[in-house]
């Protein structure tokens, strides 16, 4: 077993592109069974829909969300046939990014395969639905600290519901709510001279309190699945602490939908931890980006594709 203290990231939506999975799929007899794998459990040809599109099927976030998923664990399941031993016996945490924590407790043992894909379709259409098209909206702002977004937000709330969403990095904070208090948190913050605040192309107001009926969905649909204790620690996104009890992860998946991602505080963690090492699985390399921004002195890489391989098993 390596000493080298490795931590494995998972990404969110966002990352999704036409071919994600291709050549992991062609090359890899695992990765190719395990796209069946989720097809089987939405009896449907998802990862033909990842390989073609249209790209705005794609993008919806009942599609989105497990074809993450799936790229993500067939890099597990690559990774694992090529240094021959499973992910949890290299890992010393796991983390994903919103999604992506299903990924992670997927990797960690705690969940399987069919019903985590099946959960996302099920937290896709609920957190669609649960605020109508054009009410709620999200928007990144740049170059702002956190006691700097919060002065934003507490003028900007005069307008409507509008809270942080992700905290993804040093300077990277996306806020998301009611549209017109998301479009008048823009205008405050442009107008204090911050050095960015654009809107998002999402189609749905995420982790905010708005969320709240889609909260109630998977409370419901995450109670009638399987959860076991994790083999590993999983960082999750609404405590930024390491959890391993199933009835936590659990409840943790429930509040994460109205709750902001803390992924600056999850990579935090992760360095006090003395974590040299990161891997993301999936696709794109978003999460390696913030990884680059919050810490020094580390080794990052990414599996996205066969391209990647030779860079990953470097890392071992």
């Amino acid at each position: 077993m390596t000493t080298t203290k490795m931590a494995f990231l998972f990404p969110g939506q966002g990352a999704q592109a036409i071919g994600m999975g291709r050549q992991l799929a062609a090359s890899h007899d695992v990765a190719r069974h395990l796209f069946e794998e989720v097809n089987d459990a939405l009896s449907e040809d998802l990862f033909a829909l990842m390989q073609n599109g249209p790209e705005d099927v794609l993008r919806l976030t009942r599609n989105a969300q497990p074809a993450l998923f799936a790229a993500s664990m067939a890099a597990v399941r690559v990774l694992e046939t090529e240094i021959g031993k499973p992910l949890t016996a290299v890992a010393t945490y796991v983390a994903g990014h919103s999604l992506g924590e299903y990924a992670a407790l997927a990797a960690a043992g705690s969940l399987g395969i069919a019903d985590a894909a099946q959960l996302l379709r099920q937290r896709g259409d609920a957190m669609q639905a649960a605020v109508a098209d054009g009410d709620g909206a999200m928007a990144a702002i740049l170059g702002a600290d956190e006691a700097q977004i919060d002065a934003i937000l507490t003028e900007a709330s005069a307008k409507g519901l509008v809270q942080i969403a992700n905290d993804n990095a040093p300077g990277q904070i996306v806020i998301s709510g009611m549209t017109d208090a998301v479009d008048a948190a823009i205008d405050i913050a442009k107008d204090a001279g911050i050095r960015r605040a654009i809107k998002l192309p999402v189609s749905a107001p995420f982790h905010c309190d708005l969320m709240a009926p889609a909260a109630d969905t998977m409370q419901s649909a995450l109670g009638s699945v399987s959860m076991f204790d994790s083999i590993v620690p999983v960082i999750c996104n609404v405590s930024a602490a390491a959890e391993t009890d199933a009835d936590m992860l659990r409840a943790n998946l429930i509040t994460q939908i109205c709750s902001r991602v803390r992924w600056r505080e999850t990579l935090m963690l992760l360095g006090q931890s003395e974590i040299t090492h990161f891997i993301e699985l999936g696709t794109g390399k978003v999460l390696s980006g913030l990884v680059k921004r919050t810490l020094e002195d580390v080794s990052i890489a990414n599996l996205d594709g066969t391209d990647d391989l030779d860079k990953v098993l470097s890392q071992f």
